[in-house]
């Protein structure tokens, strides 16, 4: 049985093995896809981070300000104060465009991921579909082997039953023969 299925090949083996270089490759895709996703991450984090920063500057810078006017302070100073706080909110609203710009970046390469996650998914159905017919193919093709083994075994019986039979029938003939000749 083992000689006649390995003369046997799987007639869908190329397509199984485009399928796995598929799924391989979307495993491979999806991995990169999620390392871009994290560096975007990183870098939002970051961003936030450093607005995070000027927008605790600003509010100290306020409240010092806040203080300056509780306790009396001259024009110049206010006006000083509140020409700092400008350039101070220029630099929060760059930093927070930045921010936006990189979540924006972020919900990109977080769709990339999606669209990897569903093909892989569908790479992998496919594959697996083709992996189970291949193992019907395989039960199929043992089965007809068997069923194939079983009728040779049969028919081999059936010789070796018939040569066995003829062999005692001529043995008999020949047993009658002497005892006929020699009576």
């Amino acid at each position: 049985m083992g000689y006649i299925m390995s003369k046997l090949n799987y007639p869908l083996e190329q397509m199984l093995l485009i399928k796995k270089n598929r799924f391989d490759s979307a495993v491979k895709t999806l991995e990169e896809k999620k390392a871009i996703l994290e560096k975007a991450y990183e870098k939002l984090y970051d961003l936030t981070q450093e607005r995070d920063r000027v927008l605790k500057h600003k509010v100290a810078k306020l409240e010092q300000l806040r203080h300056e006017l509780d306790t009396g302070t001259t024009t110049d100073v206010i006006q000083r104060s509140k020409v700092y706080l400008k350039i101070v909110d220029e630099q929060l609203a760059e930093k927070e465009k930045k921010v936006a710009d990189q979540q924006k970046q972020v919900d990109v390469a977080q769709k990339q991921v999606d669209i990897a996650t569903d093909d892989l998914f569908q790479k992998k159905k496919d594959l697996e579909k083709l992996e189970l017919h291949k193992k019907e193919w395989e039960k199929e093709m043992d089965y007809w082997v068997q069923q194939k083994e079983g009728v040779e075994q049969d028919e081999q019986g059936s010789a070796t039953h018939f040569l066995h039979k003829r062999e005692k029938h001529i043995r008999k003939k020949d047993r009658e023969k002497k005892e006929n000749g020699s009576s």
